[in-house]
């Protein structure tokens, strides 16, 4: 099965007051395994970045300001999620973001028309940790996701580690088996304990002093 968890940054949180997406950001899985392709691109909104957002997301007006517009990009975008199963952490904030730009773009299109699902992550997280927080920050600390650099929340990032707690929230080890690991441990273990063992002396005993030993095992038996 083809999954894409997707991810975006925007100049502010409310679309009515006319903030746009400003980076989208995806991963491909397939059958519970990264495959390596990913969709990354930042993009001129058109209007400044508000201030809440930039200490969010650390990305300028400046920055911006040469990164295409969506109607440019669009295209790869659809080719790269069509037929999938969309992960989003809270999608209907960043689905209504996307649909908005091809609002905005007089494009006739929505993401819903091009995907086989949409699979909210905080929904199943609040389900799995009902009245706990469930954050993507929280998750990663909770699911102990390790190796990323959470300066800043980027759109590809965000979508790397929010694949990993996805696998992790379902069951799944995104990169190590560790049962798998154990084992091997395990084997090497018992390999190295051959390896380097001695050979013990056998020391025959006579019926006397077996018959001493097995009436001394016997009272143990009865004070326990």
């Amino acid at each position: 099965m083809k999954q894409i968890i997707l991810d975006t940054e925007t100049t502010g949180l409310d679309i009515q007051s006319g903030n746009r997406v400003i980076e989208i950001g995806c991963v491909e899985i397939i059958d519970r395994k990264f495959t390596g392709r990913e969709f990354h691109t930042f993009l001129n909104p058109e209007r400044p970045v508000e201030p809440g957002a930039f200490k969010v997301h650390g990305r300028s007006n400046d920055f911006l300001s040469d990164k295409p517009i969506f109607k440019d990009v669009y295209i790869d975008f659809l080719n790269f999620i069509k037929e999938s199963e969309l992960l989003i952490h809270n999608a209907d904030f960043d689905v209504s973001f996307l649909n908005n730009e091809f609002k905005l773009s007089e494009l006739p299109n929505l993401i819903e028309e091009h995907v086989n699902d949409i699979v909210d992550t905080l929904g199943m997280a609040r389900q799995l940790h009902p009245g706990q927080r469930n954050s993507l920050d929280v998750l990663t600390d909770r699911y102990n996701i390790q190796g990323y650099d959470r300066s800043y929340h980027g759109a590809l990032l965000d979508s790397k580690i929010l694949g990993e707690v996805y696998l992790a929230m379902t069951g799944g080890q995104t990169k190590l088996n560790f049962n798998e690991a154990i084992e091997k441990k395990e084997l090497l273990l018992k390999e190295d304990f051959k390896n380097n063992s001695i050979s013990l002396t056998k020391v025959a005993v006579s019926q006397e002093e077996e018959k001493s030993h097995q009436e001394y095992l016997n009272k143990i038996k009865i004070q326990n």
